[in-house]
C-alpha cells in the first residue's frame, strides 16, 4: 500500500492542520477545519484537492472551516455521533471503523477534553489524531468529563503499539514540558527531551508528531502508576485515576 502524504502546518494562535492524501487515489483529508485560509494555502501549496473532513470535537477552533470548505470542495465530514459538528455528513460511534482511500479507520471515543470527543486510528498506517485527548507531554483540559474518563481515554491511546505516530491538535508542548519537570523530576527521559523542546521551540520548528512510545517514556499524564511520580506527589496507595486527577489539577494551576 502506498503511503500517506501528511502536511502540517500552523492555524490560528496555537492549532495545528493537518492534511491526509492517498497517493494512488487523490483522496484528501483534514484533520478538524480550524481555520479556512490556511487549510486552503496548504492545499494550494501541495496541488491537493479536499475530499475528506474528520471532525474530533465540537469545540469551535476545530470547526470553524466546516462548512466553508464543504461548499468549496463538496468535502464529506465524518465525525462523533454524539455531537453537534456543522455539516456532518456521517455519524461514527466508539469501535467503528469506515474506509478511507481503500484502508481502514478506526474510531476510538475518547471522552473527557468533550464528552464525545473522538480520535482518528489508521493501524495499517500506525497513524493516530488525537486532537485536544493526547498533546505532547500533555492532554487536553476537562471542559466536559470528570478526570477518571480522561483517564480511561488516555489508557485506552496508550494500549496501542509504540511505534504509533501521533499528531496531535496544539503546539502547547513547551508549556507541558516545563510543567513535566514539576511532577517527574528525576526521570532522565524526560529531562533530555525538555532540552530538545526548548531547542525546536527557539527556532520555531514543530514538536509534533510525536509517538505513543514516546508519550509513555516521558508525558507525566499516562505515567500516573510510576513509582517515582506517586512518590514525588505523596500518592503512593492512590488509584491511578486519583493520581491523574492530582497531576491535571496540578497543570491547570501551572
Amino acid at each position: 500500500m502506498t503511503p500517506l502524504e501528511i502536511e502540517l502546518f500552523s492555524c490560528r494562535s496555537d492549532n495545528f492542520g493537518v492534511l491526509v492524501r492517498d497517493p494512488a487515489t487523490g483522496e484528501t483529508a483534514s484533520i478538524d477545519a480550524p481555520e479556512e485560509q490556511a487549510i486552503l494555502d496548504a492545499l494550494a501549496r501541495r496541488g491537493w484537492t479536499l475530499s475528506h473532513i474528520f471532525t474530533t470535537h465540537h469545540h469551535q477552533d476545530h470547526v470553524e472551516a466546516n462548512g466553508a470548505l464543504k461548499a468549496r470542495f463538496g468535502a464529506t465530514i465524518i465525525g462523533p455521533a454524539h455531537e453537534a459538528i456543522p455539516g456532518l455528513d456521517r455519524k461514527v460511534e466508539d469501535g467503528e471503523s469506515f474506509n478511507f482511500a481503500g484502508r481502514p479507520v478506526d474510531v476510538i471515543l475518547t471522552p473527557g477534553h468533550t464528552l464525545g470527543h473522538i480520535c482518528f486510528h489508521l493501524p495499517q498506517d500506525k497513524l493516530l489524531f488525537a486532537a485536544d485527548t493526547l498533546f505532547a507531554l500533555g492532554c487536553g483540559r476537562l471542559f466536559e468529563g470528570t478526570p477518571a474518563q480522561m483517564w480511561d481515554s488516555l489508557s485506552k491511546l496508550a494500549a496501542l503499539p509504540d511505534d504509533t505516530v501521533v499528531y496531535f491538535g496544539h503546539e502547547y508542548t513547551l508549556s507541558n514540558a516545563r510543567f513535566a519537570l514539576t511532577v517527574d523530576p528525576d526521570n532522565a527521559a524526560l529531562r533530555a527531551r525538555v532540552e530538545d523542546v526548548e531547542a525546536l521551540r527557539a527556532k520555531d520548528a514543530f514538536t509534533a508528531p510525536t509517538t505513543i512510545g514516546l508519550e509513555k517514556a516521558t508525558n507525566p499524564f499516562l505515567r500516573a502508576a510510576d513509582p517515582a511520580i506517586r512518590q514525588h506527589l505523596g500518592m503512593k496507595t492512590a488509584s491511578d485515576a486519583e493520581v491523574f486527577a492530582e497531576i491535571r489539577a496540578r497543570k491547570d494551576r501551572f
